[in-house]
């Protein structure tokens, strides 16, 4: 008899996975899968939203033709900052713009003379990233390609346009539209008057909870599809539901992101201009959250000293935490000489790498500098989880996510934060498991 499973598609901007769940959320298999970035019309890097959604239909057909199997339901956990754009055929009419591409100077002033900086990022609760406020693309889209902005059904952001291929049905949800995207006006949740005086509005679909799903004919039987949701909110889902205590989660990857589900006070603008912002939550409540480029910085980083020191991808992973050398950075008696090379040149930033000494070629061998680099990113990792704490009290900290399989990262962020109640999780499966627990509230 085939067994009823739930199947997850958990997209991330490296690894694009899919999991499939027993009815008791117990994870039954995995796959990862990496795909080649293509370019934008401007010659830009970006997601080939071809290759995944043939890939997620594929995947799906696979399972229904898998004797093994009966598939119950369906959802979707994705990366956010990013849409999709359909015209009335459900047909994509953008590709998905990377959310690092270079937001122009001149859309930049000119939004920014109609909607004062610091108050509209207080409001929105979104510091100034360019196209990683994801509400600013459709700006772009409707300035720079207005040709294309007029064929504009629906845009909908990642998670939502992957349901969308299932169920045929656009809507939008809170966790992806209350991640730093400039459109949500917290104070007064909905949208901001921006977003309705430039015609944004009318390309948004109906907001529905994250809890939301459709029955839909799959595999020749009805299943239930959820509607998707942001991975960081995802992440958190599963331990707000399973952990009553107040808590703080650091969920690690491409993104270090701190995420405080019980704030306390206003979010200030210096917190914004340090990339502290605030999200949304699956019941729509406020999240602090603060950010940066964690295992992107890592992978810059372990390029460079792989060809310097001649050493093969994956030799880092070998690597044991050095007692010695450990101690005499924490005693200040080994100079701390690491500097961030793709992390935002925040305050923050600023104040904890104040000079540029980093050579890493004057090291002796690979280890050594590697000690260095991981030493600087988990300073820069405290300093991150103090600004999302800000005024709260909290000392119970998880950690999920990549990192946690890192031993000098590990290792370092124990001695920096003493006092703290670290909990390291090797539950892989945060954002998949949060949105199988999504389909499960729904029921």
């Amino acid at each position: 008899m085939a067994q009823p499973v739930i199947a997850i598609f958990d997209i991330g901007k490296t690894n694009k996975k899919f999991f499939l769940f027993d009815e008791d959320l117990n994870e039954l298999s995995e796959e990862y899968v990496k795909f080649p970035t293509i370019v934008d019309e401007d010659g830009e890097e970006c997601d080939d939203l071809e290759k995944i959604t043939e890939w997620a239909k594929g995947k799906v057909e696979e399972l229904c033709q898998n004797p093994d199997y009966s598939v119950k339901a369906l959802n979707f956990s994705t990366y956010g900052a990013s849409f999709v754009s359909i015209d009335a055929s459900g047909k994509p009419v953008t590709p998905i713009y990377n959310y690092l591409k270079e937001f122009p100077k001149e859309l930049h002033d000119e939004f920014y003379a109609s909607y004062p900086e610091e108050e509209i990022n207080r409001i929105t609760a979104s510091p100034t990233l360019g196209m990683l406020n994801s509400g600013l693309q459709l700006l772009w889209i409707k300035r720079k390609r207005p040709e294309i902005f007029e064929k504009i059904q629906y845009s909908l952001h990642l998670p939502q346009y992957i349901s969308y291929l299932f169920t045929g049905e656009a809507v939008a949800e809170p966790t992806s539209i209350g991640c730093h995207t400039k459109l949500w006006d917290f104070p007064k949740k909905d949208y901001h008057e921006w977003v309705y005086s430039e015609g944004i509005a009318n390309k948004l679909p109906a907001t529905v909870p994250t809890t939301h799903s459709f029955r839909k004919e799959i595999c020749g039987q009805q299943v239930q599809v959820g509607v998707g949701i942001h991975d960081s909110s995802s992440a958190l889902a599963s331990y707000l539901l399973k952990i009553k205590e107040p808590f703080v989660l650091i969920s690690t990857g491409t993104w270090s992101i701190t995420l405080n589900p019980f704030p306390v006070g206003e979010l200030t603008y210096g917190e914004l201009q340090n990339d502290c912002l605030n999200f949304l939550s699956i019941q729509g409540e406020t999240v602090k959250a603060s950010r940066f480029f964690l295992g992107y910085e890592l992978d810059h980083q372990l390029e460079k000293l792989n060809l310097i020191f001649d050493k093969p991808a994956k030799y880092y992973k070998e690597i044991e935490a050095d007692e010695a050398y450990l101690d005499g950075l924490l005693s200040g008696k080994t100079e701390a000489e690491f500097y961030p090379e793709t992390i935002q040149r925040t305050p923050l930033v600023e104040h904890i790498f104040s000079f540029n000494r980093w050579k890493p070629e004057s090291y002796p061998d690979f280890d050594t500098a590697y000690h260095q680099v991981l030493w600087g990113l988990a300073r820069m990792q405290v300093a991150s989880l103090k600004l999302a704490l800000g005024d709260s009290e909290i000392k119970k900290v998880y950690i999920d996510g990549g990192f946690v399989h890192n031993q000098v990262f590990i290792r370092v962020l124990g001695e920096l934060l003493p006092g703290f109640e670290l909990q390291f999780s090797d539950f892989p499966l945060g954002s998949a498991y949060g949105a199988a627990l999504m389909l499960k509230a729904s029921q």
